[in-house]
């Protein structure tokens, strides 16, 4: 574990290097924001703007300040017209991300799991191929293309959810049972459709896994055994079918913050996908390679999750 960890140090040298050279190859300014459009922006007046964002100096210089704050964790501040820390921002913004996508992951496990095992073990069942037909219907069909489908549905005609945003504009005047079940429906949409593209994945893979794994001998030993068909399947079967799951999982969680600029963009959550997105836009570098920084450690801790995960599932991993 130790190793891990130090061994993550020039890896995250190397994705700050990343980072910041993609952010910089971009093509537009931070400036021509604030001067393109305005007429009586000046020479001088770019020079000066440059100076105040640092973009004057050259590009090994700009690294080397924006890495010395990194290490005392200053993100620096936002290019935007607020000149608000990055920090800031993301602290602000990350909860809400975090808790969309945690609900969205919850459900895709607890949705493909079962199915992925029941299909294995009703191979070429009604419910195996209902599923089937399910399955490839989502991979199909683009997310947002859907998503503008069911607000319109449940949003529009129907008029039964919300399509926008997280609470409503009276939110501070709902009585409290109120308030938790507007959460609850302005978050029904989002959490539903930023899953559907993985219950359709995850459930193939959990499936293909588990159809491997009842075949191996182990399997049939236990069953010659005279164990239940439910002990063979839950018992035995599914934890090692699990393991390569569990990786999937883990290299999901930097999804939590890039899967989201879609979904919050749609539905106008004012999460870490739509600061991503409008920092982008406005070539905000300090807010874009802050976000860019925290999804790659979050990819290494996913990976180091994902470590801790197989040996608490499988025993021998931890005897290795």
């Amino acid at each position: 574990m130790i190793k891990r960890l130090i061994f993550m140090i020039p890896l995250l040298i190397g994705i700050t290097v990343i980072c910041f050279a993609v952010m910089h190859l971009a093509p537009g300014s931070p400036t021509d924001l604030e001067t393109q459009l305005n007429p009586r922006a000046s020479a001088e007046y770019r020079e000066r703007l440059k100076a105040m964002y640092d973009l004057d100096k050259p590009l090994h210089e700009q690294y080397v300040l924006w890495v010395g704050r990194l290490v005392t964790l200053d993100l620096g501040r936002s290019f935007s017209q607020d000149r608000r820390p990055v920090a800031d921002k993301i602290i602000e913004r990350i909860p809400i991300t975090i808790v969309l996508n945690v609900l969205s992951m919850i459900l895709i496990i607890a949705i493909a799991i079962p199915v992925g095992v029941l299909s294995a073990v009703y191979r070429d069942s009604f419910f195996d191929k209902i599923t089937g037909v399910f399955v490839f219907i989502g991979f199909a069909i683009p997310t947002f293309w859907l998503a503008l489908l069911l607000m319109i549905l449940f949003g529009v005609n129907l008029g039964w959810l919300p399509i926008s945003g997280i609470r409503s504009l009276n939110f501070e005047y709902l009585p409290p049972g109120m308030v938790f079940l507007d959460l609850i429906k302005h978050l029904i949409l989002p959490v539903t459709l930023s899953a559907f593209g993985g219950l359709a994945g995850l459930s193939r893979y959990m499936r293909s896994n588990m159809l491997e794994v009842i075949r191996q001998d182990y399997i049939m030993t236990a069953r010659a055994k005279g164990l239940s068909e439910r002990a063979v399947i839950y018992r035995h079967a599914l934890r090692n079918a699990l393991l390569p799951v569990i990786t999937i999982l883990g290299l999901s969680v930097p999804g939590l913050i890039g899967g989201s600029v879609i979904f919050e963009t749609i539905f106008a959550i004012p999460g870490m996908g739509q600061l991503f997105y409008m920092s982008v836009m406005a070539r905000d570098y300090p807010a874009v390679m802050g976000i860019l920084f925290i999804g790659a450690v979050l990819t290494l801790v996913g990976n180091l999750v994902a470590d801790v995960s197989y040996a608490l599932a499988d025993p021998r991993v931890r005897v290795s």
